[in-house]
């Protein structure tokens, strides 16, 4: 329940962030520690065990490594360097780079955790705002109200609030991808034996994109990323017989695995691809999900909600706050942002891309997806013989 705040009360503070998931709590993290007053609101005292956000890596390390903040991750995540990537039982190529594993609520947990002052949170719902080129307002269900000069809705996917200042969500492409995750072990905890292991469908007929396992507290965490209608049988057959479903739809891989079972509950995720219009007002920015949403198979979800916190954060509001006015024209810099819209453009790209090349079945797309694998297969060897030469040849292309 909200928390019981006296219907008078009205705090004033220079930035109001709506939702306290991990794009509005870092928000948070980085203005509070550059000085700013600042005031998270969410109706959850403890983040929703969500199937969200699991896994860390390349340039989502560097960005947080940039805000200062990976630490922080690397203490409470899981880490590994290597990935065995399979298709059809054999080996396509091996993937080195750090990455973690980590679940969605343990990673929001961190992001709240970052600003220690319990004052810049608040329990509380949201239930209209009111936004202009002077002050914002928002009225909260306890009946406090909360003045600032910048409202931030980190709200995700929930758009009540957009919609009440007139933003529309625009479909790209409805029910686009459906994921899902399990924890899967060996007999006694017994180790597998690999860090880390992707394994590509291989028929455009069954629509798996990629399984990938990766380690998190808890065990073997597995993702399993396809483009097939959710209606479809073969949905209820994975959530009732998990394991035996999926050994038929990735064949090759029981060898990786040898003995093993699913540990917990199987959770999925069917999502849509969309973009909120009418998102350019005075007084108001939308970040992460609450602007655009991301095709889980891209992996493009947590850059692109970190370059909105890190562009707006760090380059803009401080700009913005220096000087009165919060009107349109200073709005429009943060989404017309270089990176910005390099980042959107690139999610939405890669997730056709990725959709295109596990399920079209026409000639072009087929050959595609052969020539893919056949390059990285031949790539690796090369580089296996020759240790170094294919850095050595992008680094004399670029």
């Amino acid at each position: 329940m909200p928390a019981a705040i006296g219907a008078a009360e009205v705090i004033e503070t220079d930035v109001a962030i709506v939702g306290a998931g991990l794009a509005g709590s870092l928000a948070r993290a980085v203005l509070a520690r550059a000085g700013y007053r600042v005031l998270l609101i969410d109706k959850r005292q403890i983040p929703p065990d969500e199937f969200r956000v699991e896994k860390i890596a390349g340039r989502q390390i560097d960005i947080l490594r940039r805000l200062g903040f990976i630490d922080e991750v690397k203490a409470v995540a899981s880490s590994y360097d290597r990935s065995l990537n399979i298709r059809g039982g054999r080996l396509v190529d091996i993937s080195v780079g750090r990455s973690y594993g980590i679940s969605y609520a343990n990673l929001v947990d961190l992001a709240r955790g970052l600003t220690p002052d319990a004052s810049s949170f608040l329990l509380d719902q949201v239930t209209d705002v009111h936004c202009s080129e002077d002050r914002q307002q928002l009225t909260l269900a306890s009946g406090t109200r909360v003045v600032s000069r910048l409202v931030v809705l980190a709200t995700g996917m929930a758009s009540a609030l957009g919609h009440n200042l007139g933003m529309r969500r625009q479909m790209i492409a409805a029910r686009h991808s459906v994921t899902f995750g399990f924890t899967i072990a060996r007999p006694d905890n017994a180790p597998f034996g690999f860090d880390s292991l992707t394994c590509y469908g291989k028929e455009a007929a069954d629509g798996v994109d990629y399984l990938s396992l990766f380690p998190m507290s808890g065990g073997m965490r597995a993702n399993l990323f396809m483009f097939r209608d959710p209606t479809d049988p073969i949905m209820r057959e994975l959530r009732r017989d998990t394991r035996q479903t999926l050994l038929r739809l990735m064949p090759g891989l029981e060898p990786y695995l040898g003995d093993f079972q699913i540990v917990g509950q199987v959770k999925n995720w069917v999502m849509d691809l969309s973009v909120t219009e009418g998102h350019l007002q005075p007084g108001v920015v939308l970040i992460g999900d609450a602007f655009q949403t991301n095709c889980p198979a891209a992996g493009t979800g947590v850059s692109r909600l970190l370059v909105d916190v890190e562009r707006l954060c760090t380059e803009y509001l401080p700009r913005w706050l220096e000087t009165e006015g919060m009107g349109i024209e200073k709005i429009a810099q943060f989404y017309s942002d270089r990176d910005k819209l390099a980042a959107d453009r690139h999610s939405l790209q890669l997730a056709r891309f990725r959709q295109a090349l596990t399920s079209n079945t026409d000639a072009r797309w087929s050959m595609r997806r052969r020539l893919h694998f056949l390059r990285r297969m031949i790539t690796h060897r090369v580089d296996r013989i020759h240790p170094g030469w294919v850095m050595r040849v992008r680094g004399a292309l670029r």
